[in-house]
């Protein structure tokens, strides 16, 4: 176990789903204040978190049930505007409400940790994005090397990072349907530790 993997949420939850049109939606268990919304286009899986839950002054990780996974489609309206209100806004939810919708067949390429599928071309060329926000992590230990150096060609598969998200570790690969098959890396964006956003460049690349 790496010196990151030690830090653990103790109390979890495991969320209601129910299947209909063809999505998954995710329920809260109990009654609380619900915060830490995933951001839209996470593709998330079985055992991953999908926010958090406040119950009588106790912080819970909201698990994805099994038989639940895809990407974000939508979450529940909470005040505010923007990613920012979105991740620090905690809004009452009764047993049974609506948090998170699933849609299956956004998830192609996906894997069982968090996956980011963004590339975008910008002024400064092509960027692998975050696919949700964290504490970045370049290094499984504060003694390893780091999963990529500049110049490290990168496939399918490979562990990019690992994004904190309420004491629990997502290794983040990459892949995914927007990335070219093999890639080069030019450039590492956030330093080790440093907090990023959903959609945050992660990586500058170039086409291997």
């Amino acid at each position: 176990m790496s010196a990151h993997d030690g830090r653990r949420h103790a109390q979890e939850l495991v969320l209601n789903v129910r299947h209909e049109g063809g999505h998954s939606t995710l329920m809260a268990p109990r009654p609380g204040l619900y915060r830490g919304a995933p951001a839209p286009d996470t593709v998330l899986a079985p055992g991953m978190i999908a926010g958090e839950l406040e119950v009588l002054g106790v912080r819970f990780r909201l698990l994805v049930p099994h038989g639940a996974h895809g990407a974000v489609l939508a979450v529940g309206h909470e005040p505010g505007s923007g990613t920012k209100a979105r991740r620090l806004a905690r809004r009452p939810v009764a047993a049974g409400d609506a948090l998170v919708v699933l849609d299956p067949a956004r998830q192609a390429g996906a894997s069982s940790g968090a996956l980011a599928e963004s590339a975008q071309g910008d002024a400064a060329g092509l960027a692998f994005r975050a696919p949700m926000g964290g504490r970045y992590y370049a290094r499984p230990s504060p003694q390893a090397a780091a999963f990529v150096e500049v110049g490290d060609i990168l496939e399918a598969g490979r562990t990019i990072a690992l994004l904190e998200v309420m004491k629990t570790f997502h290794r983040v690969q990459y892949g995914g349907s927007a990335m070219p098959e093999r890639a080069r890396v030019l450039a590492i964006v956030p330093r080790d530790g440093d907090d990023v956003g959903a959609s945050d460049a992660l990586l500058r690349l170039e086409p291997a």
